[in-house]
């Protein structure tokens, strides 16, 4: 018997190691493929984001959220059959009964009943997008990838769908199917869609990065425009809401189909032990680029909120207002590509720096931009330094893990603090703008924008 044992344990050790994984094969048909899957989830969840400025028909966070602007609806011009801007979807006919606070950011300038601040709808949304990430990180890391992909996105639709059936003055419906629903939704699939990128590239992980982050700003296009279109005809908001769940539905469908995960599973993903902790937690390089995240976070979505309003409070052409967040994501669909090319060869930091220190110089151009050519110009160049910062945080974050079982828990973690600035940050800036006057020259955009540039330099300093 102890021979049989010996001999059993002399042919083991014999045995060659288990294979290991080798280095991200940089491209292939199964990579191309995960990457073609993983922009369909930006398109049809983060650039919802993107259309989802609070204002008008075409919201620039990332894409059905770039929608929720449409739900509330830009401010149309006067006409001599309504001489008075009328004020928006959901004030007018879903959610009547409800203050404009409850709802969204700003209103129409003709129409703003007193202290006003921000969308609570809108703020949560995307602070839900972001907080699950520690949990979703350390699930990714334990190999539930698909898991995580196929519950957000049932979770994602079904919400839309239950948005479609919410009845006029019935605020918590509202609430629950765009805020809640739709924000775990979004949290639970679109960050396991930027982490899986890492499986499969290493020397063009930045570009593969933002070119899935790319379907964010098209997301922030199409959806707002779909929206407005199909609201304001015979099809109705209803059947428009299910629409465009139909859409997203079919796309994250086949966005499953297509991603493929190519790393084993860290076995001990499933539990956080301190020792794990305490290697994150002294890592000062991680802990100063979070620091830096959440304050970049608190103020690079405040154009994003309130650019339209800017435009509306000076006399630019309405035909322009309306658009604007249009035309900042599709500046933003060059700036989540040239720098992520340029940061493959330069490095992360030589590009994220500069595009830090490119929005804070826009936020302060904003002042001069009263007419519609200079509304336009700098909606283009906002887009695309704020579409360069977003592409390339998912890379430096990539950079400072140690190794591939970190990226979950590293990204998550990250992605939890910068939810809580994307809570506080709009309303903070909504309170200094001041949005209950009732004459529009008290709007105090001085002060939102002055804090708002002013975190901009102290993160660059």
């Amino acid at each position: 018997m102890s021979l049989s044992t010996a001999s059993f344990d002399k042919e083991l050790a014999s045995l060659p190691p288990p294979a290991q994984p080798t280095d991200p094969p940089d491209g292939g048909l199964s990579a191309w493929l995960t990457i073609a899957g993983a922009w369909m989830v930006q398109f049809s969840t983060f650039g919802q984001v993107s259309s989802s400025s609070f204002h008008p028909p075409a919201h620039s966070l990332f894409s059905y959220i770039s929608a929720f602007g449409v739900y509330q609806g830009p401010c149309p011009a006067p006409s001599p059959v309504s001489p008075h801007p009328s004020p928006d979807y959901y004030e007018t006919v879903y959610l009547s009964s409800q203050t404009s606070s409850n709802i969204r950011s700003a209103l129409c300038l003709s129409s703003r009943p007193p202290l006003t601040p921000p969308s609570w709808i809108g703020s949560l949304q995307l602070c839900l997008m972001y907080a699950p990430g520690l949990f979703v990180g350390r699930a990714f890391d334990a190999g539930y990838f698909h898991h995580l992909s196929i519950a957000g996105a049932l979770l994602y639709v079904f919400s839309i769908f239950m948005l479609s059936l919410a009845k006029p003055d019935q605020y918590y419906q509202i609430f629950l199917a765009q805020a809640v629903g739709m924000g775990l939704g979004l949290g639970t699939a679109f960050l396991p869609s930027l982490s899986i990128v890492s499986h499969h590239f290493r020397r063009r992980r930045a570009l593969a990065i933002g070119i899935v982050i790319s379907g964010a700003s098209a997301g922030g296009i199409v959806f707002p425009i779909m929206l407005n279109r199909l609201i304001n005809s015979s099809v109705g908001f209803p059947n428009a809401v299910r629409a465009t769940g139909a859409v997203c539905g079919a796309l994250l469908l086949l966005a499953n189909c297509l991603m493929r995960t190519r790393l084993p599973p860290k076995q001990s993903a499933a539990t956080i032990s301190w020792s794990q902790m305490r290697d994150v937690i002294c890592d000062g390089a991680y802990l100063w680029s979070i620091a830096g995240a959440f304050l970049t976070s608190l103020g690079i979505y405040v154009p994003l909120f309130y650019l339209q309003l800017f435009a509306e409070d000076h006399g630019v052409d309405s035909r322009i207002t309306t658009y604007c967040l249009a035309i900042l994501n599709a500046g933003s669909i060059a700036g989540r590509l040239v720098p992520t090319f340029l940061a493959d060869r330069l490095g992360v930091y030589n590009m994220i720096l500069p595009s830090i220190l490119a929005c804070t110089a826009l936020i302060f151009a904003i002042f001069g931009a009263t007419n519609s050519a200079g509304i336009i110009l700098v909606a283009l160049l906002f887009g695309f330094a704020s579409g360069a910062y977003i592409s390339l945080i998912p890379s430096l974050l990539v950079q400072l893990c140690n190794s591939m079982s970190e990226l979950g828990v590293k990204m998550g973690l990250a992605y939890t603090v910068v939810a809580v600035a994307n809570l506080t940050g709009n309303p903070i800036a909504g309170a200094l703008l001041g949005t209950g006057r009732n004459d529009a020259t008290f709007l105090m955009w001085w002060r939102a924008l002055v804090f708002t540039g002013v975190r901009g330099w102290l993160l660059a300093a």
